[in-house]
């Protein structure tokens, strides 16, 4: 496109940031009050709602004028599309949406929405919408799953594992993380990766660590019992394995969940390569996985596993596990980036896996990074 539609879209998105909360605020206002029967796809707070909305404006107004980028923004969108068939969005609702967004534009615009401005504005969202309900309406298999919680069992207090049983295979790769939903807060995604890999039987398990002032993932550990019916939605992620190469897996937490799936599934192959795994925690007794490693490792030559904690004594209120004592997996203390690099050997030709929170990953990535490790080797989930 043309420097007058890129200096059109960046004048929008400018006059639009002078103040995103009231632009969405009113957005969702004008949409609700033209189709009430809409409020109830949404969640009843709004916040997050709201900027996630907001950031999906602002990256189509910054990536329409930019033709390099359109292929990476036409698959964001195509994501996105499919992601909202969740929702049970529909082809009216998608012209519902349009009729208030380039309303609200124009609004905010004030003096400085003219044919010109509304033209290319209405293009740019014309694409959005256009190109999220081809990937919604091209999308296979069902926008959602339901299973049922078939066990769920605590390992700490902040901690608990949790199996499920659909009555049909769940569509999802080994290392890809999934959208949820529970019960107690309906209409409300959180993101969860099994930790098994997918099977024909629709079993699932899920690690969940309850997060200091979350929703979901403290009903999860606290609430959830068997019976609940959970709703399962569109897979992400592109953690994978190449077997032509070595691999480094670096796991934070229960960002061991991903990478057990794909160790489970390695297990079953002839031409698993050679992988070892760091799994990181604060204290011994969070290492919660140990016992399923250990055997991991007692019937897989090809897998090692070094386990790295920052405290090498439990707090008081902890529990460990039965077996731990007489689990003989290697052990370090320190960070998890401190015991990669000085392990003694060389990682810059291995495909590099890292899971855990954001800032495990950040930290351990850039660490990782200015040793010298290649970032194209490098795989871990968006932070």
């Amino acid at each position: 496109m043309g420097t007058h539609t890129r200096h059109v879209l960046v004048q929008v998105r400018d006059v639009l940031n002078a103040d995103p909360d009231r632009f969405t605020s009113n957005f969702y206002l004008r949409l609700f009050a033209k189709n009430p029967e809409l409020r109830e796809l949404f969640p009843a707070n709004m916040g997050h709602q709201r900027a996630t909305l907001f950031r999906v404006i602002e990256y189509v107004l910054e990536t329409v004028p930019d033709r390099e980028n359109h292929p990476r923004l036409l698959e964001f969108l195509g994501q996105l599309g499919r992601d909202h068939r969740k929702y049970g969005v529909t082809e009216e609702n998608y012209h519902q949406f349009f009729d208030a967004l380039m309303r609200e534009i124009a609004v905010t615009m004030g003096d400085r929405w003219d044919e010109d401005v509304a033209n290319v504005v209405s293009q740019a969202f014309m694409l959005t919408t256009g190109v999220m309900r081809g990937a919604a309406h091209s999308a296979p298999g069902p926008a959602t799953w339901s299973a049922t919680v078939a066990e769920k069992y605590r390992l700490s207090r902040d901690l608990a594992v949790v199996r499920l049983k659909s009555s049909q295979p769940l569509t999802f790769a080994a290392g890809q993380y999934l959208e949820v939903q529970i019960p107690q807060w309906p209409r409300i995604w959180r993101h969860y990766s099994p930790s098994i890999p997918p099977n024909p039987d629709g079993e699932i398990e899920f690690h969940v660590r309850a997060v200091p002032g979350g929703t979901v993932s403290n009903s999860i550990v606290t609430e959830t019992q068997a019976g609940d019916v959970w709703k399962l939605a569109q897979s992400h992620g592109t953690l994978h394995v190449d077997t032509d190469r070595e691999i480094l897996m670096i796991a934070g937490g229960t960002g061991l969940a991903p990478l057990r799936a794909l160790l489970i599934e390695l297990s079953f192959r002839a031409d698993a390569p050679p992988v070892h795994l760091f799994y990181g925690a604060r204290y011994p007794a969070d290492l919660y996985d140990l016992s399923r490693l250990w055997r991991m490792v007692a019937t897989n030559p090809w897998l090692s596993v070094t386990t790295v904690v920052e405290d090498e004594t439990d707090p008081w209120w902890s529990t460990a596990s039965e077996e731990s004592g007489r689990i003989t997996l290697e052990r370090v203390q320190g960070q998890l980036a401190d015991a990669v690099l000085g392990y003694g050997k060389d990682w810059t030709q291995h495909q590099v896996l890292l899971a855990g929170s954001p800032e495990m990953i950040a930290t351990t990535r850039r660490r990782l990074l200015i040793a010298g490790l290649p970032a194209s080797k490098m795989q871990h989930d968006p932070v």
